[in-house]
């Protein structure tokens, strides 16, 4: 799974599985023990829980960074790897 960013200890990835398209574009969030999947347009909480603040600053994180993290959302999607991002 590659690690597209990384800020406030939050941890940032995106994925496909083999054989399994994704029909959503989205990304996953690790900071500590917790992991939440959000949404990238428009950014919102799809599955799992960071503590509020860390919420916060990923939301606000993909809204600054949206076109990118569409890039790499269809870059992933053929293949390829994805190019990192700055955080906040």
């Amino acid at each position: 799974m590659p690690l597209i960013a990384s800020f406030q200890g939050i941890n940032i990835y995106m994925y496909t599985e083999v054989d399994t398209p994704h029909h959503l574009p989205h990304f996953h969030a690790y900071y500590a023990e917790f992991i939440a999947s959000f949404s990238v347009s428009p950014p919102v909480v799809l599955e799992g829980a960071l503590p509020r603040r860390q919420t916060r600053f990923v939301l606000a994180w993909a809204e600054l960074r949206q076109s990118e993290l569409e890039e790499n959302w269809r870059r992933v999607q053929n293949g390829e790897k994805p190019i990192k991002i700055a955080g906040l």
